[in-house]
């Protein structure tokens, strides 16, 4: 059964620490210091376009990052880099992750010369465990999913002197996830020489996913500000089984959705939104969907196993998710209202971002080799 939720943004996110942090930000210079920096490709899907008979199709690759094979990256570091500009002496930093962000944390502590130990739920998949550890990181699972995880996380690191990097906001901690979305901000700030020129976007449509709303909170005040009434409209999609943010907005106000939590957008699998985040969802989003595994797997193997001259895009389960909306918003009936509401038309232009590359290497063969 489609999900949706067709918002009514006002465009107006009202003044906080996080605010004050993201208009500050440095993030973008800051990354251009680190080893090995270059901006991941920027995409032109021209087969994709014409199958769904639409102007432009563009895809940010972020599966290039840092190595990663993903984006968090950017805002992990970011924020162990604030932090040891206030206290250099700390020593292990800690977080809770379901696969993506606890490596990026793991690869930041250790480029600082510092510790990591990373807490994950007990579904997390032993490459995605093996990945962190990779990275230098002590790893943990918890019996439980991504939220109990957090809480653990945090306990721990209360006991024991550690700093916490969680990329979601809760009362009294609001300062180090405003440096993290901050940190993503520097994917937008990359396309400024291509689709994001001063005054007018060159997209019309931006398709973001969401797990507990820090990547989406990022592209929502990156929009908002460069552009402002503007700006594109913004779709925000999440897995069916974990749709937080959908179950808040239909609740009007932040909860967790009594759902299996069962998906295989792993980077996804989130319940309460992010404090923080839920604002600027509130304020900016124009939709927010969630969407089942099969047309997850349907976009990883679509960009996999490119048309004509398009390239072949490696997209994890997360990192197809945004895509994975807009087919099943062009594909399938029950969605249908959402491409008139958005008035997706034969000139539209359509921004998607690639959060993730092959971040679990045996899921994503057996889903681009088969169906």
């Amino acid at each position: 059964m489609a999900m949706y939720y067709k918002n009514t943004p006002d465009n107006q996110i009202k003044k906080s620490l996080t605010t004050d942090i993201l208009t500050e930000s440095d993030a973008l210079s800051y990354h251009q210091s680190l080893p090995g920096y270059q901006p991941t490709p920027l995409h032109k899907l021209t087969n994709v376009a014409q199958q769904y008979n639409v102007g432009s199709i563009y895809m940010k690759d972020e599966a290039h990052r840092f190595g990663l094979e993903a984006f968090k990256a950017l805002g992990a570091s970011y924020a162990i880099h604030r932090i040891l500009q206030q206290d250099e002496q700390v020593d292990t930093f800690c977080t809770a992750t379901d696969g993506n962000h606890g490596r990026a944390v793991a690869w930041s502590a250790t480029m600082a010369g510092k510790k990591a130990v990373v807490f994950v739920p007990d579904h997390t998949t032993t490459a995605r465990i093996k990945a962190i550890e990779k990275e230098g990181a002590t790893v943990t699972r918890v019996q439980g999913n991504y939220d109990v995880a957090c809480e653990v996380a945090d306990e721990t690191a209360k006991k024991n002197g550690w700093k916490l990097v969680q990329d979601t906001c809760f009362e009294h901690y609001e300062e180090i996830p405003a440096y993290i979305v901050s940190g993503y901000m520097t994917m937008f700030r990359e396309m400024e020489n291509a689709l994001h020129p001063p005054g007018q976007p060159e997209v019309d449509i931006v398709f973001l996913q969401v797990g507990v709303g820090s990547f989406a909170a990022s592209g929502i005040w990156y929009y908002l500000n460069r552009y402002g009434d503007n700006r594109p409209k913004i779709v925000l999609v999440e897995p069916s089984e974990a749709d937080g943010v959908l179950h808040s907005l239909q609740t009007g106000q932040r909860s967790i959705p009594d759902k299996s939590f069962d998906t295989i957008m792993a980077g996804l699998n989130c319940g309460l939104p992010s404090m923080s985040a839920w604002e600027m969802i509130r304020s900016g989003a124009d939709v927010v969907m969630s969407v089942g595994d099969d047309l997850a797997k349907q976009a990883m193997r679509m960009l996999y196993h490119p048309g004509c001259n398009d390239p072949r895009i490696i997209a994890g389960e997360s990192g197809a998710a945004g895509l994975a909306g807009f087919i099943g918003m062009m594909e399938h009936k029950e969605y249908a209202p959402l491409a008139d509401f958005l008035d997706i038309h034969s000139g539209s232009r359509i921004l998607f971002v690639n959060t993730e590359g092959a971040t679990d290497p045996q899921n994503f063969e057996d889903i681009t080799t088969s169906g």
